[in-house]
């Protein structure tokens, strides 16, 4: 999106301007039309009595020297000629002049209107409605200047508060006073961005801090136990414990950066592969991996068989994460059930269960319902925030739900689900 940056004071004044300039230029031309034909009618009018008035007094037998000197005005001529070609009045020979003609049997009766001094008139008000029009837009703009720059001042009350958000100073905000309006809308919409920018900055530096914290575990570890392993002598009999823990804290150190890699990877909207999964044989092989893992746990996968388009190896890393964690919580002596439907899939357990207040919260980064317990088995808190990621890109969601009965349930839903055909047996 490319954003026209143009002046908003000068283009707010310049279309003000332009509007108002129209609108005087249709004013003038309005009036000037209306006074025109008010004044055609008016001296039309004129014309009109005054030739009813001298065929009446011709008709009455008035003589028509009478009828032109009683008539004749300052702006109106008569002018009489009688039957034998005699004019009686004179006819104005200079100026602008309508002219009107009435018939009296033989007798022609020519009037004279005087249209100068309208037209003069016309000319005065043309010139005055042109002066005072550029007045008008003079006035006009000064005030648009001062009107525009008042009315624009929440424009510059962002502009300040990006400017000092950006030098560091955090927590301003505008607090609108009114969100039903344009400039309370953009600002309700401005404050909610900075709420969202500061969130994800908190988030981000407690993330990369809890991220630091826990590799500083590790790699401490694998320091203490390398140091310690260097200064041993060649026949201790510790020698061999202190390589077990060195493998240990440098797996441990290695999965975290692994999960690690795979957040930054989700975020940077990282292509995963597209191709027909079946749901089913993802949890049948789940199962396989667990029996081998843990031979005596019991786990069990049942549902319909579906395929779903998508990234098989991460959704085989979500159900494993999933059923990680759902043995780690219900230990040795637990179950866990990976149930397949046209929705997607679920893992549940026998476990203690999570509390309605942690459904959300254990989905977060780096959070553990028990933090030791997780710590000695090596996970890191990410497994569940990983899983929701990779799900979400699926265009699904993953959710942790109330169980009929003890234990916990996380119901994974995706989307485009498609029942599998199975071959019928002989």
């Amino acid at each position: 999106m490319n954003l026209r940056t143009v002046s908003l004071r000068r283009r707010v004044a310049v279309s003000v301007l332009l509007v108002l300039f129209l609108v005087l230029v249709a004013l003038v031309i309005s009036v000037d039309r209306t006074f025109a034909g008010q004044s055609s009618k008016d001296v039309d009018g004129v014309l009109l009595t005054t030739g009813n008035r001298a065929v009446e007094m011709l008709k009455n037998g008035r003589r028509p020297a009478d009828v032109v000197n009683q008539l004749t005005k300052r702006n109106v001529h008569v002018t009489v000629e009688q039957p034998n070609g005699t004019v009686v009045g004179t006819a104005p020979d200079e100026g602008q002049f309508e002219r009107s003609i009435r018939n009296v049997g033989r007798t022609k009766i020519t009037l004279y209107a005087d249209t100068e001094a309208i037209s003069q008139a016309q000319h005065r008000l043309r010139k005055l409605l042109l002066i005072l029009g550029l007045v008008a837009i003079g006035v006009t703009g000064l005030l648009i200047v001062v009107v525009v720059r008042k009315a624009l001042a929440p424009l510059d009350a962002m502009t300040s508060l990006a400017q000092a958000i950006a030098a560091g100073h955090r927590g301003g905000r505008l607090n609108p006073s009114r969100t039903d309006t344009e400039l309370g809308r953009t600002a309700a919409a401005f404050d909610g961005m900075l709420d969202s920018l500061e969130g994800s900055e908190l988030r981000t530096r407690r993330f990369v801090a809890d991220a630091a914290h826990e590799l500083r575990t590790p790699i401490t570890g694998v320091q203490a136990v390398a140091e310690a392993l260097v200064q041993a002598p060649v026949d201790s009999p510790d020698r061999d414990q202190m390589s077990f823990l060195l493998v240990r804290e440098a797996r441990r150190a290695g999965r975290l950066v692994d999960d690690l890699l795979a957040l930054a990877q989700l975020d940077a909207g990282y292509e995963m592969q597209r191709e027909s999964v079946d749901l089913l044989g993802l949890a049948e092989a789940e199962v396989a991996r667990t029996r081998f893992v843990a031979p005596d746990f019991d786990i069990a996968a049942e549902g319909v068989p579906v395929a779903v388009v998508g990234d098989g190896q991460r959704l085989a890393q979500v159900l494993a994460n999933l059923v990680d964690n759902a043995r780690q919580a219900t230990g040795p002596s637990g179950s866990v059930r990976i149930r397949v439907d046209l929705t997607g899939f679920t893992v549940s357990d026998n476990g203690p269960g999570v509390p309605e207040a942690e459904r959300e919260r254990i989905f977060d980064r780096l959070v553990r319902l028990d933090d030791a317990r997780d710590r000695r088995s090596g996970g890191s808190g990410l497994g569940l925030a990983i899983a929701r990621g990779v799900i979400r890109a699926h265009g699904g969601d993953l959710t942790c739900e109330a169980s009929s009965e003890q234990g916990a349930v996380f119901r994974v839903r995706l989307p485009s689900i498609n029942p599998v055909a199975t071959p019928a047996r002989v």
